[in-house]
């Protein structure tokens, strides 16, 4: 097994949270790990993405050009990554802020509306693990209790009072992905 995602969107989103959460609980279970943050110098409100690597095997390089899923977040990042998914990859979109839907027939494409379910969560800050739950659900890649340690170590112990939110965040995404 192994699978290549890139999570894409603005800085702000929780993008890079996202992946290394994905990325350390991978760990936890034993399987091989690449993240890898890229981001300009507009962290808040300028686009950030980041490539997770998650296989049984080593993996030989972080740099990809395409993928097996697509976490997509904004617009440019559809534009620029769309196209760089494999046929019978997957796309996974909040359509908050999409203005052009995607247009490939050869993908697999979920949206999930993490950005009203956040909204009715009154809670902005579950839109990232809202996305993850999505995402776990469309692709089980990694366990929900591996999820749940992943944020216990990545946390810092000032934040773990939140961890139920997020993971009433998670479970949310996974009800209601499309």
């Amino acid at each position: 097994m192994k699978e290549e995602i890139i999570i894409s969107g603005f800085g702000g989103q929780g993008v890079l949270s996202m992946g290394k959460i994905l990325a350390y609980s991978a760990l936890l279970e034993n399987k091989e790990v690449s993240w890898m943050p890229a981001y300009g110098p507009e962290q808040r409100g300028g686009t950030a993405n980041v490539t997770v690597i998650i296989s049984d095997e080593l993996i030989s390089s972080p740099i990809l050009n395409s993928f097996d899923t697509a976490i997509i977040l904004n617009q440019q990042s559809m534009d620029k990554f769309e196209p760089k998914i494999k046929p019978g990859g997957v796309l996974l979109y909040d359509p908050h802020g999409i203005t052009r839907a995607p247009v490939r027939k050869d993908i697999r494409i979920h949206t999930i509306d993490a950005t009203e379910i956040a909204s009715d969560m009154d809670n902005s800050k579950a839109f990232n693990m809202i996305v993850l739950g999505a995402y776990l659900k469309v692709l089980p890649i990694v366990q929900l209790k591996s999820i749940l340690e992943g944020l216990r170590k990545t946390l810092p112990a000032r934040h773990h009072k939140l961890i139920p939110m997020n993971e009433q965040a998670l479970q949310a995404g996974m009800d209601k992905v499309k």
